[in-house]
């Protein structure tokens, strides 16, 4: 037998006190769609970086064809004839789809670009999704001028026009169009049927069965097993075992407060008197309409696999996004057209980058603490209040600094999260709208803001939440709104609250 195409065994990689891998394995064979899948932070899109060269890993062996090879770059995964295609577009705006697609491999003639080649190519890759694009697509179009669905189609071109003999689509579907996917999935059985191997990683389960041989399973950065896909008779039982794989049945860890998810005492006390959040047909560009209800002092969470409409949401809700529908705050209805207006209306949101959209790095801790809130403090400001005030959050949070002049980026990463959560603390919202708030910070961090959590539930703070770890979603919320396509397919409480349904539901099983 022919040795596998590609061959990947005893991957790892750490990301400081992170293990995004810890034992990754994968083999695809010629004439091989293989689907690999797991939860958030499994470890997927760190083990396809890998393969592609993106990625340095600390352990592991990488085959082609049985031969043990080095992937030191992108470059040189081509050059072996490994190529991906990411929902992440490489494509440069500015510049032709032709320009694009040989973006760092243009043929050449006589010294120069073959610009006449180019084009020539171009327009046969083109040729293989003619009658699928929404919008004329030719060689010379300038790539800004692209919907999002052709921009992805483009980048599957730009990948093909590599001839790769391993072939990674990493959620490429994501932006395509029910007529583009049909005719991708055309092009991915002629692939297969002519010796290609494919990777696949999808969220989609429908997509996941309708094109894939076999689904190689990655749980907590290591390979835990495989299933054979086509010819799967009981499509129930395939992804029943596929979900088994996924969460290996464990509970929720021990690390969290409140094992059992009570209902706050503010949520009891105050659920009767009526809602702190209400939304009626709340939606945002592919965001479907929502209706939610959400009592005082609740904490609800916002699942599925990421990317699936989770930040614009609570983007949307902070007034960051356009939207449509109604929103009401404690019985009133209100209209947060930007962030302002959402300030004043007691709404605060903790972004999920915290150097890029939370801090300013350069600037004192007394600064970013008061960031919003400066206004309350006069003119000319009063200081000392606003340095009373400054400390005082600071040590509620157990902000471990050498005083509120220091730069924030002289933080550790969980202090630098707790200046960024304590900022809002001064204004004490009434709805708190956290994107991945422990994404980067250490255990001892995560438990002191779990106990902050807890209280400002005591205290009637509304808490929409969501986050890469599954384990906290399921750990800390008393329902949680599970997202695929932009879209609530599943709300999961009491019973159904546990790491088998939030896998199903992300990834549409049946």
């Amino acid at each position: 037998m022919s040795p596998p195409l590609l061959s990947a065994t005893g991957v790892a990689k750490r990301y400081g006190a992170v293990r995004a891998l810890v034992d990754g394995a994968i083999e695809v064979h010629a004439g091989e769609v293989v689907a690999l899948l797991g939860a958030n932070g499994s470890g997927k899109s760190t083990l396809g970086r890998v393969i592609t060269g993106i990625t340095k890993p600390d352990a592991g062996t990488l085959a082609i064809e049985g031969v043990v090879t080095h992937v030191s770059s992108p470059t040189r995964a081509r050059r072996l004839g490994v190529a991906a295609v990411y929902q992440e577009l490489s494509l440069v705006p500015d510049l032709t789809v032709a320009e694009n697609v040989f973006l760092g491999n243009e043929p050449t003639r006589l010294g120069g670009v073959d610009h006449r080649h180019l084009t020539r190519v171009t327009a046969e890759l083109l040729a293989l999704f003619e009658g699928v694009f929404t919008v004329p697509v030719t060689p010379l179009t300038v790539v800004q001028r692209l919907p999002p669905s052709e921009r992805q189609l483009v980048e599957i071109v730009k990948a093909l026009s590599r001839k790769p003999r391993v072939l990674i689509l990493d959620e490429a579907t994501a932006s395509l169009g029910g007529r583009q996917v049909d005719r991708l999935f055309q092009l991915v059985g002629t692939w297969r049927d002519r010796g290609m191997g494919l990777v696949f990683i999808s969220h989609r389960m429908d997509e996941i069965f309708r094109v894939a041989d076999r689904a190689v399973v990655l749980r907590d950065g290591a390979t835990v097993g495989q299933l054979q896909l086509r010819g799967t008779v009981e499509r129930r039982a395939a992804e029943q075992k596929l979900v088994e794989l996924m969460t290996g049945g464990g509970e929720v860890g021990a690390l969290f407060l409140d094992e059992a998810r009570p209902q706050t005492p503010a949520a009891a006390e105050h659920g009767a008197a009526g809602q702190a959040l209400s939304l009626r047909g709340f939606a945002s560009g592919p965001l479907a309409p929502l209706d939610l209800d959400v009592a005082p002092g609740e904490l609800v969470g916002l699942g599925g696999l990421q990317g699936q409409g989770q930040e614009r949401l609570l983007l949307a809700l902070f007034g960051a996004l356009p939207h449509r529908g109604s929103m009401s705050l404690g019985g009133e209805q209100v209209d947060l057209r930007n962030p302002r207006q959402a300030l004043r209306a007691g709404v605060a949101y903790v972004p999920g980058d915290r150097n890029r959209e939370g801090l300013l790095p350069v600037r004192p801790i007394l600064e970013n603490l008061l960031l919003p809130s400066w206004r309350r403090y006069g003119t000319p400001l009063r200081m000392r209040a606003a340095r009373h005030d400054a400390a005082g959050v600071a040590t509620e949070l157990n902000v471990r600094y050498s005083g509120l002049d220091a730069n924030v980026a002289t933080l550790s990463g969980g202090n630098a999260q707790k200046i960024v959560i304590g900022k809002w603390l001064l204004r004490r919202p009434r709805l708190l709208l956290l994107n991945d708030p422990t994404k980067g910070i250490d255990v001892e961090a995560k438990e002191e803001f779990y106990s902050l959590l807890a209280q400002l539930q005591a205290d009637g703070t509304t808490v929409l939440f969501t986050s890469s770890d599954d384990a906290e979603l399921l750990g800390l919320c008393q329902r949680v709104l599970v997202l695929q396509d932009g879209k609530v397919t599943a709300e999961l409480s009491g019973a159904t609250l546990d790491r088998n349904h939030l896998v199903a539901a992300s990834l549409g099983a049946r």
